[in-house]
């Protein structure tokens, strides 16, 4: 009976930790609320008191959670502040999946920016990029967690489409010239408003127009 209750057991753990149970699905969902409040949280705090002067501690209570399921999420405080590359960088990758194989490559990039920019809280961005351009020692870090993150997926995808290793020249320096124009059409529209989607799409179209649409000529 012991023996059979332990498989039982097993056999349960096992369900729930499987990809596209409904146990999974659920734990996952609850994972993702709690790393979306957070970081809100983390947010408001930042604003109102500056990065330096909030502390893990508070951050918890005022999230209302302890400070041990705190860093079951986070290794650290400054860690909210790459959730917004996280969820763009897995939003584009998946945007950059679902568009034709035949299509020239930066301007796949280009559409997959602008629809994954289009579904973006635009209050909630500017109030990030208050709170990294605010905060001297963490700009570094989101810096390069958008090096490794949005530029490894651009570069992913330039090398799929070339047929070549994702290290290879060509995908790396494609991805650094459209993290460096995308990191100017966020400045831009930072400082001069307007819509994102569209400061985006044209400052996309530059380096499609430059560089060329044809992979042949690369």
């Amino acid at each position: 009976m012991a023996t059979s209750s332990v498989r039982g057991a097993r056999t349960a753990g096992t369900t729930e930790s499987t990809p596209g149970s409904l146990a999974f699905q659920l734990r996952a969902k609850r994972s993702e609320m709690m790393i979306l409040e957070l970081e809100t949280v983390a947010l408001r705090l930042f604003e109102e008191r500056g990065f330096a002067n909030v502390s893990v501690e508070e951050l918890a209570s005022e999230a209302q959670i302890s400070v041990r399921t705190y860093y079951r999420y986070f290794p650290g405080k400054e860690d909210v502040l790459q959730v917004r590359i996280e969820r763009r960088s897995e939003a584009l990758r998946a945007a950059l999946l679902a568009r034709p194989a035949d299509e020239p490559p930066l301007h796949s990039l280009r559409v997959a920016y602008v629809d994954v920019l289009s579904a973006e809280d635009v209050e909630l961005l500017r109030r990030w990029i208050t709170v990294v351009e605010a905060t001297p020692s963490v700009l570094k870090g989101v810096l390069g967690g958008i090096v490794l993150k949005s530029q490894g997926v651009m570069a992913e995808f330039f090398a799929s489409r070339l047929a070549v290793p994702s290290d290879a020249l060509i995908p790396v320096v494609l991805a650094a010239a459209a993290g460096g124009v995308v990191q100017a059409a966020f400045t831009q529209w930072y400082i001069r408003g307007g819509d994102l989607a569209t400061a985006f799409s044209e400052a996309l179209e530059v380096l499609e127009r430059t560089i060329g649409r044809d992979p042949n000529a690369w």
